[in-house]
């Protein structure tokens, strides 16, 4: 067995955790928990903080650090992406850590030890399962003029290495598609590759300031498609809706096969040019793909001509939020009942922060298209109400109103996902239980529990 599983490994972190909550930790039954990951964690040791004036440094905390990491560096090693733990520490020492291991399953939890549960195996959110529309009848903009911006690039770098037209061939075979023109002009300007420059910084700045954007290799382009935005909580995702209208020159979608992306803002974001535009768009058009949202994408401009021609323009429009009828919220401060958020288009239900009376799901009941439903605890007035929608793909609820599903074999199983709700640091060993219910329904890897037992010794 890995040394994970060693008390030794955890016996420096526990000691830390016994004198930052000696008073929890006394009382019977008082326990303390916390996650551990390899690209991050959530433990609540006391952390030292420097006088004002000095950034904190990382002696300021090395005790700490060093505990940690000590964990960390034993996942690494066995193979584990993160665990989550609970210890009991009484007066005598005699410290019980139960450590919980996520089943495949189960995406890691934030601020809890559980995260949403993937029920059928590949399953994926229905904004990830959305594919463009056919762009049959669109057009390039009228600015797009490939031999323009051929030529305006090459006065603008001339020492530029350009493409040779098999480079671009075989770029194409890579990529299963015709390029557009516009697109070859580029790269037979610049090839924008880092080993052209030869270091020379300058050099690679004057491709983005000719350009206006940080260009990527010919060797570099790719698609746009759902595995550029591969990585998504099931509990985010299936919040969202894919929703093109018919003035939108965009359309909404998570990825698509006809986003060809050519570089970034610098910012985190990706440059594409989109080869299947929206109903008011034009093929070729150019758009940002913000790397703070997982679906949908900006129109930057209606063509690389008169993006480099005309650079002075910023890109960001602002986020969709308000993607009503197919969206949305019951809350104190939003809709104010489920009979108004009730519409045949509805796909996703959330009921937030309520004070008053608790609402009833009739209204939704016989809606086509709802998938996805979230609610805060004590919102709802009957849970098994839930029984009665019969589409829905994930389902988010607290404790009190899973068990109520469970207890009378009411549990959706058209369910694709589910996620648990908890806030703060509530004891893990009831929601790991509570998870492992409702993955055996689906017959899922349920989540281990390995009992540790170790000796701290007296409370000095």
């Amino acid at each position: 067995m890995s040394s994970l599983y060693d008390f030794e490994t955890w016996e420096p972190l526990l000691r830390l955790l016994r004198t930052a909550h000696a008073q929890a930790l006394a009382v019977p039954g008082g326990q303390v928990s916390g996650n551990i990951g390899r690209g991050s964690y959530s433990v609540p040791v006391k952390w030292r903080y420097p006088p004002p004036g000095r950034a904190m440094l990382l002696s300021d905390n090395q005790e700490e650090h060093d505990a940690i990491e000590r964990v960390r560096d034993t996942l690494a090693g066995a193979g584990v992406t993160d665990i989550a733990f609970t210890v009991e520490i009484p007066p005598n020492g005699a410290a019980v850590l139960r450590l919980f291991d996520r089943s495949p399953a189960v995406d890691p939890g934030i601020g809890s030890s559980v995260g949403a549960l993937t029920l059928v195996e590949g399953a994926v959110p229905e904004p990830w399962r959305r594919l463009p529309e056919p762009a049959a009848g669109a057009r390039p903009a009228p600015s797009v003029d490939a031999a323009l911006l051929e030529r305006t690039l090459r006065e603008r770098i001339p020492d530029a290495i350009g493409a040779t037209e098999e480079e671009i061939a075989a770029a194409e075979e890579r990529l299963g598609l015709s390029l557009p023109e516009e697109v070859k002009a580029l790269y037979r300007v610049t090839r924008a590759r880092w080993e052209d420059w030869q270091d020379d910084y300058e050099a690679g700045e004057r491709v983005l300031g000719a350009v206006g954007f940080e260009l990527c290799s010919l060797e570099g382009l790719a698609v746009a498609d759902l595995s550029y935005r591969s990585y998504f909580r099931w509990e985010h995702a299936a919040t969202g809706a894919v929703l093109t209208g018919p003035d939108d020159a965009v359309q909404d979608l998570v990825g698509s096969p006809g986003w060809i992306v050519l570089g970034g803002t610098g910012g985190g974001d990706m440059v594409a040019v989109d080869l299947t535009p929206g109903p008011r768009g034009h093929l070729g058009q150019v758009i940002v793909l913000d790397h703070e949202q997982s679906i949908g994408a900006s129109l930057w401009a209606e063509s690389l001509t008169d993006l480099v021609l005309g650079p002075e323009r910023n890109w960001y429009t602002g986020h969709r939020w308000d993607k009503r009828p197919v969206t949305a919220i019951v809350h104190d401060q939003s809709i104010g009942s489920i009979e108004a958020a009730a519409h045949p288009a509805l796909e996703v239900l959330r009921i937030g922060a309520w004070s008053g009376a608790p609402l009833s799901l009739a209204p939704v009941v016989r809606l086509p298209r709802l998938r996805t439903l979230c609610a805060y605890p004590g919102t709802l007035a009957d849970p098994l109400e839930i029984a009665a929608l019969t589409g829905l793909e994930f389902l988010e609820l607290a404790p009190g109103d899973w068990r109520v599903l469970l207890d009378a074999g009411a549990v959706p199983r058209s369910l694709s996902a589910a996620s648990i709700q908890t806030f703060g640091r509530e004891d893990p060993r009831p929601i790991v239980a509570l998870a492992d219910e409702i993955l055996a329904l689906w017959d899922r890897p349920l989540i281990t529990e390995t009992v540790v037992n170790g000796d701290l010794g007296p409370s000095s």
